[in-house]
């Protein structure tokens, strides 16, 4: 699978390549600061596949968490591209960003419900875990 996309301004572009390890909405409390309040969908993606085409995201990581994850986002207009967690080969790549999110095709999955707020949807039929399934 290619997926192609980039960020609201055009500023910055991505190529990712592979299947997608993952296909989930995440409610986790950090994921609604990015998203402005909602779940963040997003497809866990090989990270050899994956490369910026145009421009250099801006990353920001937490400095006072042991294993922070690394977030890339255009320094422009603020798109948030993905999700670099720490000693994995893979990342999370943000669905909003996708030229073609219908590529998405729904979540299989939504994690971190522990934090899922009252006005979060969670699709009909698909598995909720508390925090990532085991």
């Amino acid at each position: 699978m290619t997926l192609e996309g980039g960020c609201y301004c055009g500023a910055v572009r991505y190529v990712a390549e592979g299947d997608p390890v993952m296909k989930a909405q995440c409610h986790c409390r950090e994921c609604q600061y990015v998203t402005g309040g909602a779940p963040n969908y997003f497809m866990m993606m090989p990270t050899e596949g994956f490369r910026y085409v145009k421009g250099s995201p801006k990353t920001f990581s937490r400095t006072d968490l042991e294993n922070p994850v690394t977030r890339e986002f255009c320094a422009e207009c603020g798109t948030h591209i993905v999700t670099r967690p720490p000693g994995m080969p893979l990342l999370v790549l943000k669905v909003g960003t996708l030229d073609d999110p219908t590529q998405f095709g729904g979540p299989r999955m939504a994690i971190y419900a522990v934090d899922k707020q009252p006005f979060h949807l969670v699709p009909e039929g698909v598995p909720t875990f508390e925090r990532l399934p085991g």
